[in-house]
This record gives structure tokens, C-alpha cells and sequence, in this order.
């Protein structure tokens, strides 16, 4: 078995077999996650709520017959949703830390993690309200890539990301209404899943998010983990205004298994004339040969659609309109209007924009966003049912890690528009995506590769990924 830092190494999978030969206890395994933490989370701001003795309690009562797939794995939760009842929920907001504000009750989403026998040793940091891809708020401060502690972490999930890629633990929890499952996964050097939309419930609080951009997930360090930790925490929860179609059989099961050849198009961005870095260019044709290596049929394509400038003022549009309505809800647990100190400038001006949008304007955002989904997915169903793309690969963002700070202050969200260039089309139209840790820049720092599927067809995202990290294996945690 080797040390305990050295199960700590492992993936979920893998940690999970050891503790059901009982070559572990779960107890050992949190003891040594909480040991990881204290060591090498202050130099990583990762996370930012510790819960360890009550992990520890929680740890001591794994039954041995434990029917979970994960009986005493630990992992982190972020503090973005995914509610404990009693524990911070704070959103990366000063005004809502201020308070020590706590959730009232259990998400469905951490019942259904807590069902699948996982331990959370704490909460991790992000952006305040995840509206941007780099974990610098002011409520926390930053947290910091351990592959370059210099480098950001991505976001919005990048605490989460922090904590796996470091080695503290191997599942951190992650949602994405933008790219923040893909983002941090990308530069971490992890494996995100983006499920398609509606595949795991918001339950009890929230129908939908951003008109049903976000989606909760997981960054992980393989592939069959992401796979199998969706399993875990998909499906219907009584209410939800809809749900994904449930899969044939368990995602988990689709590890391993061909995906027959495949029609693959490629957007490298070196079609858009330098607003891509190199680096980000190279990993895509890194991952490109690896699938024709492997027998896919690739080529140079992308939807039509992707170029459409009218996408991002309709994405701020809906962005504006929820960040009002979040507004509306923080004031309302604070019984008073908020301020500058409650809330960073970007919020607030979201907020402020979203207060002028009015429902005719927002419904006719919607039915545009709609209508341009449509022609999005024509690409992989064209409407004459001829056979159309299985999977786009893209770069996940359009440069590697920048270093912390370029991406906050005045400057930044100009910044973050450059960045990202490749994931929030996904969220609108509610595909599937995966990054996957397929390059390394010329010092070390991860670029990810992404993958979309077409609505629904995660097992092809894990068949396919399967198949790349079984080529091309990746590191799995950053070096110390």
C-alpha cells in the first residue's frame, strides 16, 4: 500500500478500493488529508473553511459495509452552493463573511455526496459569486496554483482545484456557469467535467441558475473519477423545473470502453490571428494527433455559430439580470441595501445593469440565446439528419495560467474577456465538456485540451478521454 501520503496520491478509485480491502481506515485516510492540509495549505489559500474534527467524527462512523462507492474518501466543497447545514456560506462575499453567515439546511448535492460516503475536510475559496475565472476576492484573498504559486488557480472552482492538485485530497467539489469546472481543471493540470445542463439538481433552493447555464461538478485527477463522482451526484430531486434523460447505464461503466471511430473537429485558434497563445495552440494539435493516433477522423471544423459577437452581450445580459436577483436575496439576509463594502465593484456593476433590464428585454435575451443554440448543436445534428460531429476540440482558454493579479483590479474583466474564448458557449447551450491535462507549457505550467459532446453524450466525453489518458497519462498531483 505504501504511505499515507502515498494513498493520498491516488484518485478517488483507487483510494476507495484500499479502504474497502481495509488496507485503510477511513479515519487514517481524513487523519492524513487533515495532516496534508495544515502543511501545505498556507502556502496555497485553498481552504478557506476547515472542518477537521468534525471530518474526523464523521470519518469514525463509516460503517464497514458501507454500500457508497466512496465509504471515507475526503474531498473539499466549495463555497459556491453546495450548502452544509451549520457550516459557512459565504460565496466569496465580504458582506456574507462579515456576518458568519451559515446555510440553514443540506443541498441535495451534499446529500448526495455525503450518500456516496465521501468526508469533506472544508470549504474552498472562490470569486466572489463565481462571476469571474481567477480566485482573488477580497473577502479571502487569493489562492494560489501549485504549480507555480505565483500563477493563478483559474476559478471559479479554483480553491477546489488548488487543494487536489496539490495532493490534499482527490475530489474537490466545482460548478460552472462559465467555465469554472474547465478553467481551473485546465490550469491545475486535472480532469473537469462539465455535465450537461440540468444533470445535477440545485435543490432545495434554486430551480435553475444564470437561465440554466450553471452546473455542479467535480475537478478530479482522472477520468474514470470524474465519471464515476458524477454518477454519484446526478439525477432528478423532487421539484426541479427539468432534468437531464438519465444515462443508458452507469457512466462509470463507459471507462475503458472503444468509442468506435469518430468524427472530430478541431478549432485550435490559430485561425483568430494571434488572440491565442501558442502554448494553448500546441496543446490542441498535441491532442489532435493523439485522436488520429488512435483511429478518429479529424479535421479542421467548428459551428458556425461560435463566432457570433451578439453571444456575449446576451451571456452579460442574463449575468446582469441574476446578479440583481442575488443582490435582491443578500440584502435580504442582511435587512439592509448593500454597499461597496459588501460587494466588489464588477458585482455591483452587474447588479446595477441587471436592475435596468426589463422582463420584455430579458425574455426576448432568451429567446435569441435559444435560437442561437439551435444553429450551435445543428453542427453535431445537422437538420437534415445527415451524420454530423461526434466531439469539437478546442483550447480550454486562450492562454495558460497568467500570474496572480492580471486577471483582478480595473483591468481585469477586459482581461477575462480575452481568456475566454471557448467554454461559456457550452453553458448556454447546455453541452457536455471535458479538460483534460494533455500539455505543459515550456515551464511546467498545465494547459488543458477541451472536449464538447453533443447534448447528453457524457459516456462519449469519458470513452474518448479514457482513450487520451490512456496514451498520453498525465501527472497527477503538482510536485513539492
Amino acid at each position: 500500500m505504501g504511505t499515507l501520503d502515498d494513498v493520498l496520491a491516488l484518485d478517488a478509485t483507487g483510494q476507495a478500493d484500499l479502504l474497502r480491502a481495509g488496507q485503510v481506515t477511513p479515519t487514517e485516510l481524513v487523519a492524513a488529508a487533515i495532516a496534508a492540509a495544515e502543511v501545505r495549505n498556507p502556502a496555497l489559500n485553498a481552504i478557506i473553511h476547515p472542518r477537521f474534527d468534525a471530518a474526523l467524527g464523521e470519518a469514525s462512523q463509516v460503517p464497514a459495509e458501507h454500500a457508497g462507492p466512496f465509504p471515507g474518501v475526503p474531498m473539499v466543497i466549495k463555497d459556491l452552493g453546495c450548502h452544509q447545514a451549520g457550516e459557512p456560506a459565504h460565496g466569496g462575499t465580504r458582506a456574507l463573511k462579515n456576518i458568519d453567515y451559515r446555510a440553514p439546511v443540506d443541498s441535495a448535492l451534499y446529500r448526495r455526496f455525503r450518500k456516496a460516503g465521501f468526508i469533506s475536510i472544508g470549504r474552498t475559496n472562490t470569486p466572489e459569486w463565481g462571476s469571474t475565472i481567477t480566485t482573488e476576492p477580497l473577502a479571502y484573498g487569493a489562492s494560489h496554483n501549485p504549480w507555480n504559486l505565483d500563477h493563478s488557480t483559474g476559478g471559479s472552482s479554483g480553491g477546489s482545484a488548488a487543494a487536489v492538485a496539490a495532493g490534499i485530497v482527490a475530489v474537490g467539489h466545482a460548478n460552472d456557469g462559465g467555465g469554472s469546472i474547465r478553467v481551473p481543471a485546465s490550469e491545475c493540470g486535472l480532469v473537469g467535467l462539465k455535465p450537461t445542463r440540468a444533470r445535477v439538481s440545485l435543490a432545495p433552493d434554486v430551480g435553475e441558475a444564470w437561465a440554466g447555464s450553471t452546473i455542479d461538478g467535480a475537478v478530479v485527477r482522472s477520468v474514470r473519477d470524474a465519471a464515476a463522482v458524477l454518477d454519484a451526484i446526478a439525477g432528478y430531486e423532487s421539484g426541479d423545473p427539468y432534468t437531464a434523460p438519465p444515462f443508458a447505464r452507469p457512466l462509470r461503466d463507459e471507462v475503458g470502453v472503444t468509442p468506435g471511430r469518430l468524427r472530430i473537429g478541431v478549432f485550435s485558434g490559430a485561425e483568430l490571428g494571434g488572440a491565442v497563445h501558442p502554448e494553448c495552440i500546441a496543446g490542441v494539435e498535441h491532442t489532435a494527433k493523439l485522436l488520429e493516433a488512435a483511429g478518429h477522423h479529424v479535421e479542421a471544423s467548428v459551428p458556425e455559430a461560435m463566432s457570433d459577437q451578439g453571444l456575449v452581450e446576451r451571456f452579460v445580459t442574463v449575468l446582469a439580470a441574476c446578479t440583481a436577483n442575488d443582490l435582491r436575496a443578500l440584502e435580504e439576509i442582511l435587512g439592509r441595501p448593500a454597499t461597496e463594502d459588501d460587494l466588489e465593484p464588477d458585482n455591483l456593476m452587474y447588479a446595477h445593469m441587471g436592475q435596468a433590464v426589463s422582463a420584455v428585454d430579458y425574455l426576448a435575451c432568451l429567446e435569441a440565446q435559444h435560437a442561437w443554440c439551435r444553429r450551435m448543436l445543428s453542427w453535431w445534428h445537422p437538420a437534415d439528419g445527415s451524420h454530423g460531429f461526434d466531439l469539437l476540440l478546442t483550447p480550454v482558454l486562450a492562454a495558460p495560467p497568467p500570474p496572480l493579479g492580471y486577471l483582478s483590479g480595473p483591468e481585469g474583466a477586459g482581461r477575462v474577456a480575452e481568456l475566454l474564448l471557448f467554454t461559456a458557449q457550452f453553458n448556454v447551450t447546455g453541452q457536455p465538456a471535458i479538460s483534460l491535462p494533455l500539455h505543459r507549457t515550456a515551464d511546467g505550467l498545465p494547459v488543458g485540451s477541451q472536449l464538447v459532446a453533443a447534448y447528453g453524450r457524457e459516456d462519449v466525453l469519458v470513452r474518448v478521454g479514457a482513450q487520451l489518458e490512456s496514451a498520453a497519462p498525465w501527472p497527477t498531483i503538482a510536485p513539492r
